[in-house]
């Protein structure tokens, strides 16, 4: 029972193991991972996106960017889909695709909904710091 309960806690951190080597690459929201990240402090940025949303297309290279800056070397970015997620999306209280919400830790430090100005987004990203 406790190598079990063990396999699953690994298993919960593989998404941030995995998110601090391709830091660019968003990884596909899981509460486990995010109550792991939120507990160890980490900075946190939550994109809800929709494949067929312009803004979100827009806000994809921007993120990319920024993720590769190495201020940013340990932000971890979860990726909501608009259209599969709504039980997360309510969660969050996230109305619409293209939404970002920053978190230090356990902490919400900002949110924006629709933005695509690079130094915007800069800006909000810098809140998880």
């Amino acid at each position: 029972m406790m190598l079990r309960r063990a396999l699953l806690g690994l298993a919960a951190l593989l998404p941030l193991a995995l998110a601090g080597s391709a830091r660019a690459e968003p990884i596909p929201f899981d509460a486990d991972a995010f109550a792991a990240a939120q507990k160890a402090g980490r900075p946190i940025l939550v994109e809800v996106s929709a494949p067929w949303c312009p803004i979100c297309k827009a806000q994809k290279p921007i993120l990319a960017r920024l993720a590769q800056d190495p201020r940013f070397k340990d932000l971890v970015i979860f990726d909501i889909d608009f259209d599969s997620r709504k039980d997360v999306l309510r969660r969050f209280d996230a109305r619409m695709q293209s939404t970002l919400i920053a978190f230090k830790g356990a902490t919400e430090t900002g949110r924006s909904v629709g933005e695509t100005q690079p130094e915007w987004i800069e800006g909000l990203v810098e809140k998880t710091l």
